[in-house]
């Protein structure tokens, strides 16, 4: 039953953060530096990269999805971090203790340069054996199909200490 609650819960969720984000990206006025629109397709093809990166650990795959000068907006408490060599700064960091990583996600929506995604990842700590999950979505501003110039993210964690696993 708790399968079904939270698949219910998340087509909900899905289905409202589409429709918020259709209507705050139609409110919007197109950005004089959107190249091209990015279709569905073309986000769930940089999303495969991501992952790819995540599950890989590879800071280098993380910061070739990103313009040089790009912004990631990792936490809204947090400083932006600005440019390619920040970003793969920070994935060399978070990923250093993370093993055996998942990331599955879900396209949402995509309006003119900015798309919106609902992702998952699970991991388990090195150093310690915690298994940790992250629920989050994405905002992505892209610079072309392959490129995204702004990213910000929100999430939720949960950690499973390794004796609560037993």
């Amino acid at each position: 039953m708790k399968t079904c609650t939270q698949s219910a819960r998340s087509a909900a969720f899905a289905a409202i953060a589409a429709l918020t984000a259709g209507l705050c990206f139609a409110a919007q006025p197109a950005s004089a530096e959107t190249n091209a629109a990015v279709t569905t397709q073309d986000f769930a093809a940089w999303l495969d990269g991501y992952k790819e990166a995540w599950e890989t650990r590879d800071a280098d795959k993380a910061g070739a999805l990103f313009t040089a000068d790009a912004t990631y907006h990792e936490n809204p408490f947090e400083d932006v971090m600005q440019g390619r060599a920040a970003i793969e700064e920070y994935w060399a960091g978070v990923t250093a203790d993370q093993r055996d990583v998942t990331f599955t996600y879900e396209v949402l929506t995509c309006y003119e340069d900015k798309c919106l995604a609902q992702w998952h990842a699970a991991f388990t700590s090195a150093s310690g054996g915690a298994a940790i999950e992250l629920d989050g979505v994405f905002l992505c501003a892209f610079a072309d199909a392959q490129t995204v110039k702004a990213l910000k993210e929100w999430w939720h964690v949960e950690v499973t200490p390794v004796d609560a696993a037993e």
